[in-house]
C-alpha cells in the first residue's frame, strides 16, 4: 500500500443517531493536530431536514464534498458503512479508517445480529422515511478498500459485536505459525457452548 500523506482533516460520521457531539470526548482528547469537522446528517438528531437528501446516496455526497485534502474518517456505526463508501468512491482522499461498532455494509443478519433500526426508527419518530427500508450491501466491494484501517468493536454490542484475538509475534503466516492456538478458537467459534437444557 503506497504511503500518503499524513490526515490534515479530521471528519468525524456520526451514526443514525446525526449526533454531532458524539465523537466529540474522544476528538477533545486527540494529539494529531489535523482541523477537526463533526458531520451531521440532515433529517437525523439536531440537524433539520433538508429535502435534497433523499437517501444514503445524498447523505454520502454530504461527506464526498468535505474531501478535498488528505482526511481520516472517524465514523461510528451507520456513519461507518458510509465512510466505506466513501473510501470506495474518492480513495485518493481518505488517508485512514477509523470504524467503530459498525457493520461495514455487510448484512448482518446473517451472523445472528439484530435488526435494530425498526425499534430505532420508532423511538425517533422524526427519522426520513427511508431510513429504515435502505440497504446497503458493499461486501463484494470490502476487499478492495486498500486503507489503513482500525476496527473499534464491543463485546457487548448486540448489533455488531465480533471477538477480536491479537496473537502475539503472529505475522501474517497465522495459520501455519500458530496452528495449534488458531485451531481451537475456530472450533469454539464454530461450535459455541450450548447452553443447558432446562429438566
Amino acid at each position: 500500500m503506497p504511503a500518503l500523506d499524513p490526515p490534515t482533516r479530521l471528519l468525524f460520521l456520526p451514526g443514525a443517531s446525526g449526533n454531532t457531539a458524539h465523537w466529540r470526548p474522544v476528538a477533545e482528547r486527540l494529539q494529531h493536530g489535523a482541523e477537526r469537522i463533526h458531520l451531521g446528517w440532515p433529517g437525523f438528531g439536531e440537524i433539520p431536514p433538508d429535502p435534497s437528501v433523499r437517501g444514503f446516496d445524498d447523505l454520502l455526497a454530504l461527506v464526498l464534498t468535505r474531501l478535498d485534502r488528505p482526511t481520516a474518517l472517524i465514523a461510528q456505526s451507520m456513519g461507518g458503512a458510509l465512510a466505506l463508501q466513501a473510501a470506495l468512491a474518492a480513495p485518493g482522499w481518505i488517508t485512514h479508517l477509523v470504524l467503530a461498532v459498525t457493520s461495514g455494509g455487510v448484512p448482518m443478519a446473517e451472523h445472528g445480529a439484530e435488526d435494530w433500526r425498526g425499534a430505532f426508527s420508532l423511538a425517533h419518530p422524526r427519522l426520513p422515511d427511508w431510513f429504515a427500508t435502505a440497504a446497503v450491501d458493499l461486501s463484494d466491494q470490502l476487499p478492495s478498500v486498500a486503507i489503513a484501517t482500525l476496527l473499534l468493536c464491543g463485546d457487548a454490542d448486540p448489533i455488531s459485536s465480533a471477538q477480536l484475538v491479537v496473537l502475539p509475534g503472529g505475522t501474517h503466516d497465522l495459520a501455519v505459525e500458530q496452528a495449534d492456538v488458531i485451531a481451537p478458537l475456530i472450533d469454539r467459534h464454530l461450535n459455541p457452548p450450548q447452553s443447558p437444557t432446562a429438566p
